[in-house]
């Protein structure tokens, strides 16, 4: 484990533990507030993140973007990651060996922001990281606390330009995660 940002991003920009390295144009190392209490993980970035380095950029990234605007979240207070640092080729869901290969540089970053809050986005991030037994469409919406960090599954903004129906859930998924985030706020 690195104990500070440069080093971990220096190790990732280095990494070849797994085949993504080899078609990626940049790490998606992660963005935002650093020691935020709110983290959003999702799965792995699209060519557009690949391209700009930046997660969440693209199509999905503009959806969350609004959702985040409706709901006066401040995108730069958040910090937002994904399980797999590089692009899966065709945008494809990462493969295990994949996920597990990157796995303990995100957990690193877990550690080094100490959030109250892990908003999981998808079931990748939620299989990789609460476990293979969760589904999304029976745990999103659902409050689920391990090792004092507060987890909330909810859809993957791209499973929303796919469905609009997901919009709604996906709404009221962050509208908890404000509210509760808001809970925590005033107990300090």
């Amino acid at each position: 484990m690195k104990d500070n940002w440069e080093e971990l991003e220096n190790s990732i920009k280095s990494c070849k533990k797994c085949k993504l390295c080899t078609t990626r144009t940049n790490i998606v190392f992660g963005c935002g507030n650093k020691n935020a209490d709110i983290m959003m993980i999702g799965e792995g970035p699209g060519a557009d993140e690949d391209r700009e380095g930046i997660p969440f950029v693209g199509k999905a990234g503009k959806l969350m973007n609004n959702a985040f605007e409706g709901l006066k979240i401040n995108r730069d207070e958040i910090y937002i990651a994904n399980i797999v640092k590089c692009r899966p080729p065709q945008n494809r869901v990462p493969e295990e060996d994949e996920a597990r290969a990157c796995l303990d540089y995100l957990r690193n970053q877990v550690i080094l922001v100490k959030p109250k809050i892990i908003v999981l986005l998808g079931s990748t991030a939620l299989k990789n990281i609460l476990g293979k037994e969760y589904g999304i469409t029976s745990a999103r919406g659902k409050w689920i606390e391990k090792k004092g960090i507060l987890y909330m599954p909810t859809w993957h903004p791209a499973a929303l330009l796919r469905d609009e129906n997901k919009k709604i859930e996906f709404w009221k998924d962050l509208k908890l995660v404000i509210e509760k985030y808001d809970e925590i706020k005033e107990l300090k």
